[in-house]
């Protein structure tokens, strides 16, 4: 798939995929609300790994792939957004490996947490990534580096990464991205909502919404 290009003042890159009705036949309002509740349960799952505290009034969730170029770029902005609110925003990441190889690469990435460094070898990737991306094709046997650099076990890494539980939480993180019509990345929902276009100034609007909604409810 093609990578989005950064735009970080303004111009719009590529129109973001809103997290359309399901429909499973008929409109009727009970119909309406159990896609609505599909939608809900898709966003979040027990084993995202998350930034922020639980109870934090702005929820951003955001589907990545490593090797995606945007969501490198895009990376070290949202984590700076988020430290800037640390109490008001949780940061959610989901795995959307689209790019050829990339599973394997997410497998990986899963794995680390098991460690207990997952964010590193996240950093750790991100930062490396032309090196083990070549013609936006994920290259996974160049990605052992990297990760020893971050102090990884690679190879317990390379045991880890082929559980069953592994690949059952990638797969329901694909799952969840097709459920939200997810075709690009990297995706943001900020409190559930979509971003209306693609680009930084447009995720930075939408989490300032929330933020004020939040200010207001807790005013009173």
């Amino acid at each position: 798939m093609k990578r989005r290009t950064l735009f970080i003042s303004g111009a719009v890159a590529l129109g973001a995929v809103a997290a359309g009705a399901w429909q499973f036949g008929g409109n009727s309002s009970a119909t309406d609300a159990a896609a609505a509740q599909l939608r809900r349960e898709a966003l979040v799952r027990m084993h995202s790994p998350a930034l922020g505290r639980a109870e934090a009034p702005v929820q951003l969730v955001e589907f990545f792939d490593p090797a995606c170029e945007t969501c490198a770029q895009f990376y070290p902005l949202v984590k700076k957004m988020a430290a800037a609110h640390r109490e008001e925003i949780r940061l959610v990441l989901r795995y959307a490996p689209f790019h050829p190889g990339s599973d394997q690469v997410v497998k990986a990435l899963e794995a680390s947490r098991r460690q207990g460094k997952f964010w590193q070898a996240l950093e750790a990737l991100l930062e490396s990534q032309p090196q083990w991306v070549i013609q936006h094709r994920a290259q996974p046997d160049l990605i052992w580096q990297p990760l020893a650099r971050a102090g990884l076990d690679v190879e317990r890494l390379k045991v880890d990464m082929q559980s069953p539980e592994v690949a059952r939480i990638v797969a329901q993180d694909v799952a969840d991205s097709n459920t939200l019509n997810v075709s690009a990345t990297p995706e943001y929902f900020v409190n559930g909502r979509p971003l209306p276009s693609f680009g930084y100034d447009q995720l930075r609007t939408l989490v300032d919404e929330e933020l004020a909604i939040a200010e207001r409810r807790k005013a009173g």
